[in-house]
């Protein structure tokens, strides 16, 4: 007898259904085709025990069992209960015809236990498109692929539940979730708040203007001046994230097996962190089946850089492409997978090896070959695409014992967010462009047009600190976001001014 169950793989941030042909024949024999990895084909170990522990058994018949399309490469535990169904549907241990109106997925223990998978909200999306009537998955799993309406999401413990789902013994109850409700529910509380941060009042102006345009940032400062700690509360400043957004960003944690089991929905942006060790691999994604990296996992979040000259060379220059397609492609032999990377690039970095640049009474002297091969690491191109240089000088004791209260992350974050309300207004016939990090050369000349005096001030920084072109572009949009914070319509002499003044390593005495 010939069974057919439905699964899904994931390829990038899309699900693909998956069937899952199962045939009983005369003889004896386990025999598994449709390119399946080591997981896969380990499943028939994991699924003659979990069988035999809740009363059922393996068939002592030739069970040939194809997961089509045949040419398609298949990866993961996942595929065990909708294996394990099929089985038993063949063998007429069940007997049911409503297995083909499900997605099932899982993996199974040797108790009969279902252990969590990756990608269950691409799964459900896809499901959804293609008219299933619902999907089956463990219980971890179910508040992600419940954010997807018009789908019925069961939450499953054990094998013995679906088996008796499917036998008309028992009822499974759906999981239901309240995006909207989850969603917003979310959004305020953040862990880390400017309010704790003591003077650096510009570098907060810094912050604020890098929030408001999407713009990346670099911290340039010795020790202890506060970059690390300002860059954590930037976060607590962005606008929040739209439904979606989340929704995009969670696709992308649900592949790579990172989302958070209580809501489903990832309703904060995400701040990655990675160690200066990573690979460029582990960075942009990849692998031999590939995952998203660090970069994709900041997707619409931050991704911070601490110590950036620690960086290898290699691993910084692997980020360039991504950081002007805010995607990354990962092509391999059969296939080519493309992972979103749109995210906020924030750096930090010591001006010198020892910490200390052009100190005398630094407690560490760096000498200029040492300095040059330290701040070598960082190539112009990459520094080019940063859009904000700014140097982080240590706090006064003063700053530090007063006890005025700083601003807030909430009240900076509503002029954040009125900032790009202009942006969101500007752009809304543009699909890619959404802020003004985002712009093109045809929106920069739209809409940065100067004046004759801030075209001449603009003319004659060019000039003195040779920028590039890049840089030019860099201005511009900085400038456009300052008028925006200000609420101006044109750009004047005193945003270029300022834009100018957020280029610290493009001027002598930097980078050689």
């Amino acid at each position: 007898m010939l069974t057919k169950v439905y699964g899904s793989a994931v390829f990038g941030v899309e699900a693909q259904t998956i069937t899952v042909e199962v045939n009983a024949a005369t003889g004896i024999g386990y025999h598994l085709v449709g390119l399946p990895d080591k997981a896969i084909s380990e499943s028939s170990f994991r699924i003659t025990a979990a069988l035999s522990n809740v009363g059922y058994k393996m068939p002592g018949k030739k069970m040939i069992i194809n997961l089509s399309p045949a040419d398609l490469r298949k990866e993961g535990s996942a595929y065990d209960l909708p294996i394990a169904l099929g089985i038993l549907n063949s063998s007429k241990q069940i007997d049911s015809d409503q297995l083909g109106d499900y997605i099932i997925m899982g993996e199974v223990s040797l108790d009969g236990q279902l252990q969590p998978i990756k990608g269950a909200l691409p799964i459900a999306i896809k499901a959804r498109q293609e008219g299933f009537k619902g999907f089956i998955l463990p219980k971890q799993n179910a508040a992600e692929a419940a954010i997807v309406d018009n789908l019925d999401v069961y939450g499953v413990d054990n094998i013995l539940d679906v088996i008796q789902f499917f036998k008309g013994e028992k009822e499974l109850e759906p999981t239901i979730i309240d995006t909207r409700e989850t969603f917003y529910q979310a959004l305020e509380h953040p862990e880390f708040d400017f309010a704790d941060v003591k003077g650096q009042e510009s570098i907060k102006r810094c912050m604020e203007i890098a929030a408001a345009g999407g713009h990346n940032i670099i911290l340039i400062g010795p020790p202890g001046a506060g970059k690390t700690m300002l860059a954590k509360r930037l976060p607590s400043i962005l606008p929040p994230m739209t439904l979606h957004e989340a929704l995009e960003t969670t696709k992308i944690h649900s592949v790579a097996g990172r989302t958070s089991n209580q809501n489903g929905l990832m309703a904060q942006r995400p701040f990655r962190s990675p160690h200066h060790t990573i690979s460029n691999v582990a960075l942009v994604g990849g692998g031999s089946y590939p995952q998203p990296g660090e970069i994709s996992l900041s997707h619409n979040g931050i991704l911070f850089l601490d110590e950036l000259p620690e960086f290898k060379r290699e691993v910084l220059e692997v980020m360039r492409q991504p950081l002007e397609d805010r995607e990354v492609t990962i092509s391999r032999a059969k296939f080519t997978v493309t992972y979103p990377s749109s995210f906020m690039l924030v750096a930090s970095m010591n001006p010198s090896p020892g910490g200390y640049f052009n100190d005398p009474n630094a407690p560490v002297q760096s000498s200029p070959a040492e300095m040059q091969r330290y701040l070598s690491k960082i190539s112009g191109p990459l520094l080019d695409r940063i859009d904000i240089h700014i140097e982080v000088t240590p706090v006064p004791f003063e700053k530090l014992t007063e006890e005025r209260q700083a601003e807030n992350s909430a009240e900076i974050r509503k002029r954040v967010t009125a900032a790009r309300d202009i942006q969101t207004e500007r752009f809304r016939e543009s699909e890619k462009t959404h802020y003004n990090a985002q712009m093109n050369t045809k929106d920069i000349r739209q809409h940065c047009v100067l004046d004759v005096a801030s075209k001449e001030l603009l003319k004659n920084a060019m000039e003195r600190l040779n920028l590039s072109a890049r840089a030019y572009d860099r201005i511009l949009k900085v400038s456009r976001t300052i008028a925006d914070l200000e609420g101006s319509k044109s750009i004047n002499g005193t945003h270029i001014a300022e834009a100018i003044q957020y280029r610290s390593l493009d001027r002598d005495g930097w980078l050689g």
